[in-house]
């Protein structure tokens, strides 16, 4: 079984926590339907429009 020999120190433990951090932020296209940022490869939540299909149903806001 797989015991460590020597304790981790402090500033190895940390250098390998701290790495999440450095995940990119996810990639943000303009809609072709309405011209709003959306997540690409997902139905725009502005206007319910995929690949020039409306797929959801978005309530319109007051």
């Amino acid at each position: 079984m797989g015991v460590p020999k020597r304790r981790v120190s402090k500033a190895r433990k940390n250098k390998r926590r701290s790495q999440w951090l450095q995940i990119a932020p996810p990639n943000l296209v303009e809609c072709p339907h309405c011209h709003q940022l959306k997540l690409s490869h997902r139905a725009c939540p502005h206007c319910g429009y995929y690949k020039g299909r409306p797929v959801l149903e978005v309530a319109e806001e007051k």
